[in-house]
């Protein structure tokens, strides 16, 4: 009788001593994954090189200013002409991207749409909330306007109403200096709390949304101000000038759009951007 006592609790010893070591075998491939896991997603957040983010295709991005009827010269597009340039994109396949997409883009080689094209506004004109963004948006696309701070609440510039308005509507609201002065003319401290500083927390406080982007004024630019201009923006964008090889992301090409054929503008972005 003992016998049979002490072969059981034996029996039964083992198979608890069996199932403790499965169990550990089980969280032993939990943590193994979890830590797996934890490195893919880590490798994939490794930032792109200035050179590889050089190499990489470039997008077409266009920059628009005025858009009004009466008006002549390599900055204003009429209405008329603006609406046909966005029917055309969105009938020949172009997809519009956002600033943050074209930085996923570049700097963690993130995916984009087929054909994709960036449609940026500087100056803050009124037409841009009124004219531009509604056509836009009937043709499914959104832009990324550049605020000149000293402007809004003007005659003929936006009010810091519509400015918000844009940033809802699912627009990026990005920053052109606080009055146009050229980048390359801040030498003090009190230059870039002045021109960029301080214009960021107005915009910031308008639209409830950080201030990441910039356009150059005048797309002049130079390596120490792009080096400034890090310190504060994901990107910056110039116009179809030389980039900075040191400084890639502070200098994204731009093409100035003028009151052009539909024909001539989908010419000019290939050869821009090719």
């Amino acid at each position: 009788m003992s016998r049979k006592i002490i072969f059981f609790s034996l029996f039964i010893c083992s198979l608890f001593i069996s199932s403790c070591s499965n169990a550990n075998k089980k969280g032993d491939k939990t943590k193994t994954t979890t830590s797996e896991e934890q490195k893919d997603t880590t490798t994939q957040q490794v930032a792109n090189t200035a050179a590889q983010i050089m190499a990489k295709p470039q997008v077409p991005v266009l920059c628009y200013h005025r858009i009004t009827d009466g008006s002549k010269g390599d900055y204003t597009v009429s209405p008329a002409t603006f609406s046909t340039h966005m029917k055309v994109l969105a009938d020949s396949g172009y997809h519009s991207i956002s600033p943050t997409q074209l930085y996923d883009y570049l700097v963690y080689n993130k995916s984009l749409p087929a054909n994709p094209v960036m449609i940026s506004f500087d100056d803050s004109r009124i037409e841009h909330s009124t004219i531009a963004a509604p056509v836009m948006e009937r043709n499914g696309m959104r832009g990324v306007f550049f605020i000149m701070t000293i402007t809004y609440n003007k005659k003929n510039y936006m009010t810091t109403d519509e400015i918000a308005q844009l940033a809802k509507a699912g627009h990026t609201i990005g920053l052109h200096s606080w009055d146009h002065t050229m980048v390359t003319k801040y030498k003090e401290e009190a230059d870039w709390k002045k021109q960029v500083e301080e214009p960021i927390a107005k915009l910031t406080k308008i639209t409830g949304k950080p201030v990441e982007f910039w356009a150059h004024p005048n797309g002049v630019f130079n390596h120490e101000s792009a080096v400034g201009l890090s310190k504060y923006f994901k990107l910056s964008f110039a116009l179809s000038t030389k980039r900075d090889s040191i400084q890639p992301l502070q200098c994204v090409r731009r093409v100035i759009v003028p009151d052009m054929s539909t024909q001539a503008l989908l010419k000019s972005m290939r050869r821009t951007f090719n």
